[in-house]
């Protein structure tokens, strides 16, 4: 997946009402900045860190600048715009780049499934073979030199976990995909001092059938690219 233009860069001054952010050229202009992330961000948005955005050619928005990119001041390297991560993952699949999830002739993405309503990612079908329903989370968090989802209580992730709890039950494959947008997270662990409830149904889900993936993208500021499995430790 490639940024074109290529991004460009700024200094976070602060982030704020979840959706914004305000930034400082090098150039010394000021300007405020979408942020397509509704998560905690923590250790993605410390002021003084290294924003990286692109601009939408679009009249019509508000604010035409987008965070794609954090640059921190350890010189990790993160993917903040959450939007990307169903990109990637989709051009992943496309080019056979997950192993796992290779042979498939039928990609559909946001199809309505399970009894509470929810939409899978992404469902891969041939014929022959049994139905693969792929859901993908984005993995930012690192701490203490792990990585952790997620990083913050959530309740859509615990549906989404009995939904394809079910699905495995019911014969079909269930895959829970961990993107990992971090440069520097080499491993993924369920985040148990954030959400205890998550950490336990995860495991209650693989358990059940549920696959776990987790796999790392390159980021720079001219592109990213799926392309290193890692290690998931429950």
């Amino acid at each position: 997946m490639l940024f074109d233009p290529p991004l460009q860069p700024a200094r976070l001054i602060a982030r704020y009402k979840r959706f914004l952010a305000d930034v400082v050229t090098p150039a010394g202009e000021t300007f405020t900045l979408h942020c397509a992330n509704t998560g905690a961000m923590t250790g993605c948005a410390t002021p003084g860190d290294t924003v990286w955005y692109s601009t939408s050619t679009s009249l019509t928005r508000k604010y035409p600048h987008s965070w794609e990119l954090t640059e921190t001041q350890t010189g990790d390297w993160i993917c903040v715009n959450t939007l990307r991560a169903n990109q990637l993952v989709r051009e992943a699949l496309a080019l056979q780049l997950i192993p796992e999830l290779s042979g498939y002739d039928r990609c559909q993405a946001e199809i309505k499934y399970g009894s509470e309503k929810s939409r899978i990612d992404f469902l891969l079908q041939a014929e022959g073979r049994r139905n693969c329903y792929i859901e993908v989370k984005s993995v930012t968090l690192l701490q203490q030199g792990k990585g952790y989802f997620p990083d913050a209580v959530t309740l859509r992730g615990q549906k989404h976990l009995r939904e394809l709890s079910t699905v495995a039950q019911a014969g079909h494959r269930a895959v829970l995909l961990f993107t990992v947008l971090h440069s520097g997270i080499e491993d993924v662990s369920p985040a148990r001092h954030i959400d205890a409830a998550y950490a336990e149904q995860l495991v209650q889900a693989h358990k059940s059938g549920v696959e776990l993936l987790a796999y790392q993208a390159s980021l720079s500021t001219s592109g990213m690219l799926i392309n290193k499995s890692l290690p998931i430790a429950l």
